[in-house]
This record gives C-alpha cells, structure tokens and sequence, in this order.
C-alpha cells in the first residue's frame, strides 16, 4: 500500500503531453479530516437536519463483530419505515429521485421505495486516511482524463474538479484489498420467472498480493478479476479473467474466457464497454458490472454537482438467509418488503456519448455516493434520448472489513419489463471471503485453465 503507483512507459510519454493539473494543495488537503470526512465527503449534515452530520461511521473498533464477517448482522434490527414513496405520492418527492427512479414509478403500480432514517455508516480503514490526502496532493489525470498517474491504492481525488476525477473515484474505491464472492446473478424475465446463474468471483489489488505490487509486473494494473460459474449446466466452468488496466486507452484491458464447451482459453476483447456479458440473458453490458467500469473515453463527461437523493443503502435485509430468490424475485422489480431506502447527499455526473463513438447507451447519468465513492444509481439513455434502463446498488458497510460494497446490483430495462440481479447470496453457504492470500500466478492463463477444467 505504501508503493506509490506510476504509470511508466508509454504513458509517461502521455503524461508530458497531456497531464491535467488535478492536484489540490496542502491546504486544501488539509481538509480532509476535518470540515470533510478523510475520503472527501462533507462531514455535516444538511440544513433540513434529515441528513445527519458525519460521526465516522460503522468499524471494526466501534461496532460488535459479526459471526460472519462475509455477512455481517444487522447493525439496526428495530429501525421503522419513516414513510413509503408509492405512485400515488409520488410528486411529494420527486426532488429527491433521480428520473429513472421516477419512471419505476409510473412503470410499475407495485413499485414502492421504503425510506428509513438516514445512516451514514461508511468507513474506510485507517491506513488508507493518509494514502487519500497524499493522491490528493499529487494524483493527476492523463489521456484527456482517461488514465491517471502518481497514483497509490484508491481514491486519487478526494476533493475532486471535474466529472472525470468523480468518475475516477468510483473506479477506484476501495472494496477490501483481496475478496471473494459466492453469489447468484438473476435474469428476471416480465412476469417474473428466472432461473438463476451461480458464480463466484475474485478481486485482488497488486498491493494485496503476496509480496505486494511489483513495478514491473503490475505496471498500469488497477486490479486483477477472476469469474466461475457454477451453474446452471449449461454455464459451468466458464470462466473470465481480467487483468484491469489504468489506461484502457494506451493499453486495453486485458481479458480471457474459458469456454467449458470448446475446452480452451482464449482473449475476449469484447469484454468491454457495451460487449455482452456471460449469464446476463442481454440485460447487461460489460460495463455495466459494478454499476460502471472500465475506460471512460467514449463519453464526455459533464460535473452536474451535488444533490440528496433517496438511494439504497443500508441493505441488510437483502442478505437475510431465512429468504428465498423466489421471495425476493417479483415481476417487474425487487420485492420492496427487502429494500431500504435513505436520503444520501451524491455526486450527479453525466455521460454523453462523443461524436463517432460507439455504445448502446448514448447518454448515462451517475448518481455517486459521496460517503463511498460508489455510484448507487445509474439512468441510461438509448440513441434517441429515452429512458432505458435503471440501475440501484444495493449498499452496505461489512463493518469488520471497514469496507463499504454492494450487497446487489439491480439494472431495470423499462422497456421490455425485465430485469437482472447480481450478487444475491441468500441461498449460499457463504457470502464473502475477506483477505485471501493469492499469487500473481493464480492469476495467468494456465490457472484459468485448471479452474475452468
């Protein structure tokens, strides 16, 4: 962690170039801690007093530990329904949904957003406090804002300028350092019917590596991902192995599948921006994963500014094992009775397709949490400006690990009335696995192999 990152090479060449002087000043790093949280956020609350100020958050030092640090308790069991946004209220609060939300509404008459008590319960570890402020004060952006260099970790903009830096930061948010899940992704066809695909995935940053990053080896390397399918028969053993660059622009990401049926690996290009992703029945592109991901160039991007919207948050009910993918699985959308909603203060950034570029999704607006850096919903716009599909992240604090992550991740098509789930873990023995030890060599292509065998 203590490994400053350079993008070196060719990108050096870039950063002569091309750099954006994105560095803020001592002084204005100096905030940090102090009027705003140590990952950027504002630490009071708002004037209207329904979000609270900043007290730091659910951790490891102030919170019981759970059982299951993969699938912590539910920090707050007696927490009531402040109110419920339904269709027939709906005007009341439309300054706080984003329009995506909003068409849910006027979709689906069965639609309704339960709204708890605002929590602000994310918290990053402690050592990462100090790598923040220190990308604050040197981290910049490169490519036209489409890579980054003097950058260590996570978070290279705390205190961000523009909508690449914001964009940037959601990226890179920290998500545990080495993780494992064992989750369940749902296609959901109208009426509500699926049949459910069973994976599980790694996610490794060179710094959390055994020996930790090497200069050379994980040079422009943001994270190294790895995906199993388990199930159905027809999907298992495929699997998908990525290698996820800074600068996608100079250097593509670096992707290969397993194809259990042809029995050998081999490079997937497509695995990027609108390329179909495996399982997903052709509810999702590739980055849409994560809500968002991969290289920013195709858009330009606009910085809108801050406003409250009522998001996901807090999602622990969305764990509860008692719970079948039956009961949490409804026509149209996820079963509310599951669902917490709270007004959250976010970062609202739009995406506007370049001219000549290519992508189904000709404009996206970015809802990013400013407690975590994650965007927690996302409208998508087709080719003539309609609304098309709705994405929610449903978040919680894994207090044991510091880390804020999603618990699901939901993208509503409202056009065909379907819809996808990813990373409902209810009817698996286990959720996540925190801090494996992993080689770089579990990571090549000869281990893709003998995991897809």
């Amino acid at each position: 962690m203590k490994n400053l990152f350079k993008v070196t090479g060719l990108l050096s060449i870039t950063l002569i170039a091309s750099a954006v002087n994105a560095k803020v000043s001592p002084q204005e790093a100096a905030k940090l801690g102090s009027e705003l949280t140590y990952i950027g956020a504002e630490k009071a609350g708002n004037a209207a007093g329904t979000i609270p100020a900043y007290t730091g958050g659910l951790t490891s030092t102030n919170t019981p530990k759970s059982e299951d640090s993969g699938r912590p308790n539910n920090p707050f069991p007696n927490d009531k329904v402040l109110f419920t946004i339904t269709n027939s209220n709906l005007d009341q609060y439309k300054a706080n949904l984003s329009p995506g939300q909003i068409a849910m509404f006027e979709k689906y008459p069965s639609y309704r957003m339960p709204v708890y008590q605002t929590r602000r319960t994310a918290a990053y570890p402690a050592s990462l406090h100090s790598v923040i402020k220190k990308n604050a004060e040197n981290a910049e952006l490169i490519q036209g804002g489409n890579g980054l260099a003097n950058f260590d970790t996570t978070i290279p903009f705390a205190i961000p300028q523009n909508a690449n830096e914001v964009i940037w930061n959601h990226i890179t948010r920290y998500r545990g350092g080495s993780a494992r899940r064992f989750l369940t992704t749902i296609p959901a066809q109208a009426d509500g019917s699926f049949v459910p695909v069973k994976m599980n995935d790694q996610l490794v940053w060179p710094e959390f590596l055994d020996g930790g990053r090497d200069a050379k080896k994980d040079d422009n390397i943001l994270f190294y991902y790895l995906q199993v399918i388990t199930a159905p028969a027809r999907l298992t053993g495929t699997a998908l192995m990525v290698h996820e660059t800074i600068d996608q622009v100079s250097e593509a990401r670096k992707a290969w599948v397993y194809n259990a049926g042809q029995r050998r690996v081999r490079r997937a290009p497509n695995v990027s921006y609108d390329g179909p992703a495996a399982g997903t029945d052709g509810l999702r592109t590739s980055d849409n994963y994560d809500m968002y991901n991969g290289a920013p160039d195709r858009y330009d991007w606009k910085l809108v500014g801050k406003k409250e919207l009522y998001i996901p948050y807090n999602s622990y009910q969305l764990m509860d094992t008692s719970a079948k993918y039956k009961d949490l699985i409804q026509a149209g959308h996820l079963n509310p009775d599951y669902l917490r909603y709270e007004l959250h203060r976010v970062w609202e950034v739009e995406g506007t397709l370049k001219e000549g570029a290519r992508h189904i999704y000709a404009k996206r607006t970015l809802f990013i949490d400013e407690d975590t850096w994650g965007a927690s919903v996302i409208d998508h716009y087709d080719g003539r400006g309609d609304l098309w599909r709705v994405a929610e992240a449903h978040n919680v604090q894994f207090y044991d690990v510091d880390t804020p992550w999603m618990v699901a991740e939901a993208l509503y098509d409202l056009n065909s009335g379907r819809y996808i789930t990813t990373g409902l873990s209810n009817e698996e023995p286990k959720f996540m696995v925190w801090g494996e030890k992993n080689s770089r060599k579990a990571f090549s292509t000869s281990a893709l192999r003998r995991i897809g065998k």
